[in-house]
């Protein structure tokens, strides 16, 4: 593990990192950190400095500690007792076993809204689908997977069972960084786009069948990723 504690960049012309203090703070700080783990901003193995960053972000380190117990518990960080809180380096095992646990999921949810489809469900997932094309058309990754975020918490939510969509969300961090780190291989903006487009098509059909095999498809797209990544990155594994 790198022994260098890091902290969030300040990139030129990155958006700044600043807090608003009419919102809980501890959330904020996590949402930050997040979008730095996922972006690959901050890597596998890395160390995590609670009070750089408390000083980065002009807190006490309590918001920070708390939002590192939030990244902890959806497994992006390992906080190891004297030697200090690190960024989680990928498990294959838990990578395939949220990707097995989403497919069940996700399945049922498109099953679910093909049978009960309505305007609203095809004009939310088609307006999603058409801002990933502007994310993938500038090449921004950290864009693009906000909005593979967006298109299956919506989807989530027209269910109406509250929480399909948290658990969806826990699952899908383990796959979201090794998602991320795909994006550069030729094709897959537009293979993941394409999926998308298939899954609406066929809610909006209201096939059923059709819904769950696309997507189907697009969850086991991950067994592709897995063969390239780790030859690309074995650093970044357990």
């Amino acid at each position: 593990m790198a022994k260098q504690p890091v902290v969030l960049a300040r990139k030129p012309g990155a958006d700044s990192k600043t807090l608003s203090f009419d919102r809980p703070v501890a959330n904020q700080i996590y949402g930050f950190i997040r979008d730095a783990i996922v972006s690959m901003e901050l890597l596998p193995g890395q160390m995590i400095s609670e009070t750089a960053l408390a000083e980065q972000f002009g807190v006490s380190r309590t918001p920070v500690r708390e939002a590192l117990i939030q990244l902890s518990n959806i497994g992006f960080v390992d906080v190891l007792p004297q030697r200090g809180t690190y960024v989680s380096k990928f498990s294959m095992d838990k990578i395939l076993e949220a990707r097995f646990i989403r497919e069940a999921l996700e399945v049922s949810v498109v099953t679910f809204l093909a049978d009960h489809v309505t305007n609203d469900i095809v004009q939310a997932g088609e307006k999603i689908i058409a801002e990933q094309k502007v994310a993938a058309r500038d090449d921004d990754p950290l864009a693009f997977q906000k909005l593979d975020d967006k298109f299956h918490q919506t989807l989530a939510g027209f269910t109406s069972y509250a929480r399909v969509a948290s658990l969806i969300e826990a699952e899908k961090a383990h796959m979201d960084r090794v998602r991320n780190l795909s994006l550069h291989i030729s094709g897959q903006y537009k293979r993941i786009i394409a999926q998308h487009n298939a899954i609406i098509k066929a809610i909006k059909a209201g096939s059923s069948a059709e819904a769950a095999k696309a997507m189907s498809v697009h969850m086991k797209d991950v067994y592709n990723i897995l063969e390239v990544i780790p030859q690309e990155h074995p650093e970044y594994f357990q």
